[in-house]
């Protein structure tokens, strides 16, 4: 049969050509045969040249040229042939004219297994899924493509559930003959979900099945692939020493790997031994870099690249805008943007969405907004990086209008475009958003994607709304780290630390985070001894600790005082080369400054080279715990010259905490009615706090009319903590009023309030020893009242203090005396002894601690020995307005006491060091 073509290829031809790109232009010989128009072609000559042009055609996915084609088939009488069906139907699909193809596929009158396979393959490439798997379940009979376009439909809209599900229904099909790309699909989905017992399975499989040596390396590859994605790199590594000539896919591989089991140092040591390298075994390198942190290694990577003359691709630029990111380094993003722009001819969207990036996280909004709009294309990727930019500087309003605008644009929304945007509904004021968003992922599935699973939580726990994150947490079918660390966090901002400690415990795999979390939850809360039991576990499970666990655990010694602990786990950060950490410093400085070794604190500080403001602040917090600030210091003058100083030079307006220090430094110093007047004149209403530091001044300079004055107002804010009822009742008690001591009790049982139990405790040999009030059950506890006794006896005698001590024996055992003659009995002479305790320090205690040092310098005097007291941080101190001291009353400090004797230099220091609640008249020193 012969055909005329003169009405037919002159018309297919100019259409042909004129569609073609320049870079295409050598396909348009394979689209048509320019011929004479008379000339006649046989059908099989005429079959060949239409599939030649719809095989090009499908190249440059050309709809008007396909639609043409498909008018020319029909016009040709051709158009039922199945050879060509099945390629137009393949052209429609390549062309994303996925309607046109089920039209055609419908219209087959014969199907064949390329006509299924071809119209599967369509649906899957658009995600119609739940199309695609009628279509498969109505095949008459099906083979390994069928089965293995399914399975790579399914993982690449991230359901590798199901890929699985459809790799074990294929295996059990005994009409299917195995094949080794259905074994690369279903390693890829089990590496994806970290299956482990499945990964050895399908390895033992591929080893009995032997694919042959064609594809052995591909084989290889997967295997090594799935091994790293499923966290067993030593895996990975077995497989790869095994391989004759390793690939480069081999070789990129491990050096991801390594960089995942062994941090960036061991990836970098084989990215250099590798015989040879491609352009992905540099960007796996800078890409390592980048995301590990390593900001300016990276860059330098990619200068050595481009100095070995390997061309950058969009991938590497990708890579490496990330890296400006990650150190905000605009300047060098800039030069890459001079760069690509310079070198490359269009801007790519993947370029583009990491330039935005770079641009938004750095500040430049405008810029990147600018950016964003000149690309030709946009994708998630690109709408996302600028949604968070926007969300990152507050401008939560213009980012969900972004959002907005995205969803009118033909882009889908991915689970990382709705991870981010409930990143910013996390707050009470777009919370209905963020409801509205959870329910739409609810709706379309996307609820199952671990992302948006964290993202919820998250979003919930900011919002304050424990139990619909819980709820959220319940529901989600795969957690990971962070959804477990998520639910820690949440239960920790509420207080839970019970059902955060359950949550730590039931995780199926921890790390390093995690356990920083539960530490952290430990030392937020006050349960200071619990957390540094939770490092000492993490230890012994053989977690390596970083930065952020030293700096926690630290900072939880420092709060109960423990110094030889915190001296051991200093030691282990500078073994494990953290010590220079500028947080970790931190942590450091405050736990010597509050263990009373200011000298230390400030060796420490400055050994700090990049000195940041919680660096300033620990160190000057220091020497204010150590009484060497303006308040604790006496130092009137120079306190109200930073105050005044703060509006008049710097602009700065006082808040309620520097009134309240205010008033606690003239208090202090016995100007009571200048801070009143203070109190009168401030810009805003007076709080508890401030209220609180006036009554504390009151009862040390025993101000009852004053102090009477100071509870009315604090009453107005209903406080319920006994401490401001209890110093009241101390100062009518002091001034004789029995009666108003009597009302003020009353009033404490009509409003329920308790005084809270104070204890005080002290390590010894490792074990920390805890004393209450009239202490009975401690097993030394008769020879602690032995050694008061005694310490009492001997002050009795030093002076005139036999009035003194007889009131203060009537007063009973304060758990402060018992610790400090407790470790009087057991520790050395030569140790200082640090005393804890949960409350401020009660006068009679700071009596006889202020005495110790006669007695004590007279009994080491008879053993022909000195010793020195050296007392730090007493909160009862105070300082009189006169220059001349009154001798009367005054304390022989450390340094004096060194010199009214003369003997050789050996001397006791006893550091008393009280841990105090947070108000400002309690005084929270060393």
């Amino acid at each position: 049969m012969f055909l005329t073509l003169n009405h037919c290829l002159p018309q297919l031809s100019r259409i042909l050509i004129r569609h073609v790109s320049t870079q295409q232009q050598n396909l348009s010989t394979k689209l048509v045969l320019l011929h004479d128009p008379s000339a006649q072609l046989s059908y099989m000559e005429l079959s060949q040249k239409f599939y030649e042009a719809m095989k090009a055609c499908a190249s440059i996915k050309s709809t008007p040229i396909a639609q043409k084609l498909h008018a020319q088939l029909i016009s040709t009488g051709l158009d039922s042939s199945i050879f060509l069906q099945n390629h137009l139907l393949h052209l429609y699909s390549n062309c994303n004219l996925i309607d046109d193809a089920c039209w055609v596929f419908n219209n087959i009158e014969y199907r064949n297994v390329f006509s299924w396979n071809t119209m599967i393959s369509g649906l899957v490439d658009l995600g119609r899924m739940s199309v695609a798997e009628k279509v498969f379940d109505e095949m008459p009979e099906r083979d390994s493509v069928s089965w293995t376009v399914m399975m790579s439909g399914y993982f690449r809209n991230g359901q590798p559930e199901k890929t699985l599900n459809m790799f074990v229904s294929m295996v059990q099909d005994a009409n299917c003959v195995n094949d080794p790309f259905s074994f690369t699909c279903a390693m890829k989905a089990c590496g994806s979900l970290a299956y482990m017992k499945l990964a050895l399975q399908l390895h033992g499989l591929v080893e009995k099945f032997d694919f042959g040596s064609n594809v052995y390396m591909a084989i290889q590859n997967s295997i090594m692939d799935m091994y790293i994605k499923s966290g067993k790199v030593s895996y990975a590594e077995r497989v790869f020493l095994r391989i004759p000539n390793p690939s480069l896919f081999c070789w990129n591989s491990m050096i991801y790997g390594y960089s995942k089991l062994f941090g960036v140092g061991r990836a970098f040591d084989l990215f250099n031994q590798m015989p040879e390298r491609d352009s992905v075994s540099w960007n796996t390198m800078i890409s390592i870099f980048s995301q590990h942190g390593f900001g300016v290694e990276s860059l330098g990577t990619f200068v050595e690249m481009w100095g070995q003359g390997v061309r950058p691709n969009s991938m590497t630029y990708a890579s490496v805008l990330s890296a400006c990111t990650s150190i905000n380094d605009l300047e060098w993003g800039t030069h890459l943007h001079a760069r690509i722009v310079r070198m490359e001819p269009t801007i790519d969207v993947l370029v583009g969405g990491g330039l935005v990036d770079m641009y938004a996280k750095c500040g430049c909004l405008e810029f990147a907004r600018r950016i964003f709009d000149s690309l030709t294309e946009h994708n998630a990727v690109s709408w996302t990086s600028l949604i968070s930019g926007l969300a990152h500087f507050g401008l939560e309003e213009e980012a969900l209008e972004l959002f907005n605008q995205m969803r009118e644009a033909p882009i889908s929304l991915d689970e990382f475009t709705l991870a981010t945007i409930l990143g910013v509904c996390s707050g009470q004021k777009y919370v209905s958003i963020g409801e509205q968003l959870h329910g739409y992922t609810i709706k379309t599935g996307m609820d199952s994607s671990v992302a948006i699973g964290n993202a919820v939580v998250t979003m919930y726990t900011k919002c304050g709304n424990v139990q619909e994150a819980n709820h959220a947490f319940e529901l989600m079918p795969m957690r990971d780290i962070i959804s477990w660390t998520a639910m820690i966090t949440a239960f920790s901002k509420i207080g839970y630390i019970e059902k955060a400690r359950q949550c730590f415990d039931q995780m199926p795999e921890q790390n390093v985070v995690t356990w920083n979390s539960m530490l952290g939850t430990y030392t937020q809360h006050g349960f200071w001894e619990e957390g540094l039991k939770l490092y000492t576990l993490m230890q012994r499970q053989g977690v390596k600790p970083d930065w952020v666990t030293f700096a926690t655990s630290i900072s939880a010694c420092a709060d109960l005082a423990v110094l030889k602990l915190g001296i051991q786990i200093v030691s282990q950060a500078e073994k494990l080369g953290f010590g220079s950490n500028v947080s970790v410093a931190n942590s450091v400085v405050t736990m010597y400054s509050r263990c009373g070794r200011i000298e230390e604190a400030q060796k420490v500080f400055d050994l700090v080279h990049e000195k940041n403001v919680i660096s300033w602040n620990a160190i000057m917090a220091g020497y204010a715990q150590n009484g060497q600030g303006c308040s604790h210091a006496g130092l009137v003058t120079e306190g109200k010259q930073y105050f005044y100083s703060m509006t008049e030079d710097f602009g700065i307006s006082p808040t309620s905490e520097h009134f309240s220090c205010m008033v606690d430094l003239l208090g202090r110093a016995g100007l009571l009615e200048e801070a009143k007047n203070l109190i009168d004149g401030m810009p805003f209403k007076p709080n508890a706090a401030i209220w609180g530091a006036l009554l504390g001044a009151c009862r040390t300079h025993c101000e009852s009319k004053l102090a009477e004055v100071a509870v009315r107002n604090l009453l107005e804010f209903d406080v319920e903590e006994s401490g401001s009822y209890i110093l009241l009742a101390n100062i009518y008690l002091d001034s004789g009023n029995l009666e108003s001591v009597a009302d003020v009790r009353k009033l404490m049982r009509e409003k329920g309030i308790r005084k809270n139990p104070g204890c005080s405790w002290i390590e010894v040999e490792s074990r920390v020893h805890v004393f209450t009030v009239d202490e009975t059950n401690h097993p030394q506890i008769k020879d602690i009242y032995r050694k008061l006794e005694e310490m009492m006896k001997k002050i009795e005698d030093t002076g005139n203090y036999k009035n003194a001590i007889r009131s203060l024996r009537g007063q009973g055992y304060h758990s402060e005396k018992l610790a400090v003659a407790f470790g009087l009995i057991n520790l050395p002479t030569w140790m200082p002894i640090h005393v804890m305790k949960n409350l401020r320090c009660v006068m009679d205690t700071d009596f006889i601690i202020s005495r110790m040092d006669f007695a004590l310098v007279e009994i080491t005097g008879n053993l022909k020995r000195e010793k020195k007291v050296n007392r730090i941080g007493r909160s009862c101190r105070t300082y009189p307005q006169k220059e001349e001291e009154d001798k009367s009353c005054s304390l022989v400090r450390a340094e004096d006491a060194s010199d009214k004797f003369s003997s050789p230099q050996a001397f006791l220091f006893i550091l008393f060091l009280f841990l105090m609640g947070t108000s400002v008249r309690d005084c929270s020193l060393g």
